[in-house]
């Protein structure tokens, strides 16, 4: 099988349940923001909306406040340095929902290679 990345949020949780990874997707993204020491405590039942709303608000607080934390989660996950510089970064709401898409597809991928092996 190839992995083909989701468009876009929505699908990237739909496909996590669809294929019943998505309590790993959330002990992935527990664990990743712990080794950042940016803790967070998703349960596995959390609701994909509010595991998106979680993130981005985590994201968002990240941003404004603790940039130096920001940048070493986003190096700890992994995600690419590319697609961050691609974003737009003259809405800080906005672009912490982009980066909070770009942190779950860098934290699907890992769970669903892992579970393919």
């Amino acid at each position: 099988m190839i992995y083909s990345p989701p468009e876009n949020m929505d699908l990237l949780l739909s496909q996590a349940q669809k294929e019943k990874l998505y309590y790993n997707l959330v002990e992935q993204v527990n664990k990743d923001f712990s080794l950042a020491n940016e803790p967070v405590d998703f349960k596995g039942n959390i609701t994909p909306i509010n595991l998106k709303l979680g993130l981005h608000d985590k994201v968002y607080r990240l941003i404004q406040e603790k940039f130096a934390e920001y940048l070493n989660l986003l190096y700890i996950i992994d995600v690419p340095e590319k697609e961050i510089k691609a974003l737009n970064g003259a809405d800080l709401f906005e672009l912490a929902e982009q980066v909070t898409f770009l942190i779950l597809k860098r934290e699907w991928q890992k769970v669903w290679f892992r579970n393919r092996m």
